[in-house]
């Protein structure tokens, strides 16, 4: 059995929201619950007239990287509908790889 991973390289996403919103759609999530959900990091100045203020994907608890869409041959839906092209399901060995290649990227793994 093959372990999947989600790769999300953040120094491309620009915290759209659009990857938590096609996964609540796609799994028909209430109000309150995501299988991916974006994290506000700041605001906060960390030097003078320099800020931070970011939106940062994170996978949650009832993310399974959409295994019924895979098991058909289609993307996960976060995926799918990522303006950024910025986040990857795959074979987990794959998206080991890849991580040495870029600067800012996280790996998850259920």
């Amino acid at each position: 059995m093959t372990d999947y991973g989600m790769l999300i390289d953040y120094e491309w996403c620009t915290g759209c929201h659009t990857c938590e919103t096609a996964c609540q759609m796609e799994h028909h999530l209430p109000v309150g619950q995501f299988g991916i959900k974006l994290a506000e990091v700041g605001p906060y100045e960390y030097s003078p007239d320099q800020w931070q203020l970011a939106y940062v994907p994170i996978p949650t608890d009832q993310c399974d990287f959409c295994a019924a869409r895979l098991a058909k041959g289609k993307l996960p839906s976060c995926q799918h509908h990522c303006q950024a092209q910025c986040l990857e399901v795959g074979p987990l060995d794959e998206l080991t790889k890849k991580v040495a290649t870029k600067k800012k990227v996280v790996l998850f793994h259920n």
